[in-house]
């Protein structure tokens, strides 16, 4: 059995403000960086134990340089940095027979620790006029490819979320929103209970979990803070302006390319400044 983990830092066990998740500014950032591969470890070690032969890490927090290599797992291959096409997914192709979705966070505008969908410039997201965060964006492609998304961890709002779109999906809920910035933690030892359980029971069902699969052509909406961002998006050919709504669709011409035309997209957007 071939295991694909994409992991992100926001519903990591013990993270509850971005003073954990801040490369540059977070004062607790390396301690941030110890519990996300503490989780990671957690999840990879339960695999193993499971039978999974190969596993596949895709660092997907920020510039992807966050788990720490020396205290990571020896059996499993990391992938990191940036920039990559598929990015939090990258990687990953139709040889996997699961994806796992571990430290994951709720999409703008749902409440949840840390909640946001890729970067603060985008204000929604949908496929298909169906709004998606990074969990249902991301395992749309691992749909594309026919691997079906089989455990999600995080807060107890992402646990929802995950379960609105994939209902099948198993969860791992290490941690309770009260805000956007604080949580109810459990200690460290119950959250490595419940991603173990977790694993295991998602590795079990893996064959019961179908993949996510959207009708074609998949069309991709983005609404962005300000207007700017949604006119420098629409520069890129085959882009379409929604001015009303600060916002742009598309239909990427490839599914396969779903991540990284998202990704072009609003690499673009970034360049408009707001004032």
């Amino acid at each position: 059995m071939k295991l694909f983990i994409s992991a992100d830092m926001e519903g990591i066990s013990g993270i509850h403000d971005a003073s954990h998740i801040l490369p540059h500014s977070g004062r607790n950032y390396e301690y941030g960086r110890r519990l996300m591969t503490r989780d990671v470890n957690t999840v990879v070690k339960a695999a193993l134990d499971f039978g999974v032969k190969e596993i596949v890490v895709a660092d997907g927090h920020e510039d992807g340089n966050n788990l720490l290599l020396e205290s990571l797992h020896p059996k499993v291959r990391l992938i990191g940095g940036f920039p990559r096409p598929d990015f939090m997914m990258h990687g990953l192709d139709e040889s996997f027979d699961a994806a796992f979705y571990v430290g994951y966070h709720t999409r703008h505008g749902v409440s949840g620790i840390l909640s946001h969908t890729i970067s603060p410039v985008i204000k929604n997201l949908s496929l298909n006029g169906r709004p998606v965060g990074e969990f249902g964006l991301n395992s749309a492609f691992a749909g594309i490819l026919g691997v079906p998304s089989c455990l999600v961890t995080g807060d107890d709002r992402m646990a929802e979320e995950a379960r609105s779109w994939v209902p099948p999906a198993k969860t791992a809920v290490v941690k309770k929103a009260v805000s956007r910035t604080a949580a109810e933690c459990c200690s460290l030892t119950e959250c490595e209970e419940r991603l173990r359980q977790g694993t295991m029971e998602a590795l079990s069902a893996a064959g019961r979990i179908p993949p996510v699969r959207l009708p074609d052509p998949i069309r991709v909406r983005m609404e962005f803070s300000h207007t700017g961002a949604a006119e420098a998006a629409a520069m890129l050919p085959g882009v379409e302006l929604h001015p009303v709504d600060s916002a742009v669709s598309f239909t990427p011409e490839n599914p396969r390319g779903l991540l990284a035309t998202v990704r072009s997209v609003l690499a673009a957007s970034e360049n408009a400044k707001m004032f």
